[in-house]
């Protein structure tokens, strides 16, 4: 008479899935210290003007943003330069790059679209009537100017 009887087969055992929320906590983890989003990398170096008149945009995704100052890396110079999203252009290239970015968006956001400048304060005056030209050629009309908050005598 054996003591220990054997009981039915057993199957194999099924995989555990404890470990799995640890592995996904760890890689949203890992994927929210990683991602950066998306800015433009500035060319130029911009010291704002200061004014005390100022006020906040409301929606910055219905911007649109010309930098305007010396390049930082000095192989591309020392005389002012315009910068549209990450790369250097020419006064004739605005209205170009203004036309696109209006058929990127919604036939409803057009209207309300912004363009801001922000222009170094040592850049001549000529250069931004300039842009501002352009800007009225590509029926852009909504303009405004990036400054710091602060007595415009500082300046």
């Amino acid at each position: 008479m054996s003591k220990f009887t054997r009981k039915g087969k057993k199957g194999t055992p099924a995989v555990s899935t404890a470990s799995l929320p640890d592995i996904i906590f760890m890689l949203l983890f890992f994927f929210m210290v990683v991602t950066v989003m998306r800015e433009d990398d500035p060319k130029v170096s911009i010291s704002k003007p200061s004014a005390t008149e100022t006020e906040k945009l409301e929606k910055k995704s219905l911007v649109d943003y010309i930098n305007v100052g010396t390049p930082i890396d000095t192989r591309f110079g020392t005389e002012p330069k315009i910068q549209l999203d990450d790369a250097f252009a020419e006064v004739a290239d605005i209205q170009f790059w203004i036309k696109e970015n209006r058929d990127k968006r919604d036939e409803a956001e057009k209207p309300l679209i912004t363009t801001s400048l922000k222009v170094d304060s040592d850049v001549q005056m000529g250069v931004v009537t300039d842009i501002k030209q352009e800007l009225r050629e590509a029926q852009a009309l909504k303009i405004n100017y990036s400054v710091n908050k602060g007595s415009a005598l500082d300046n």
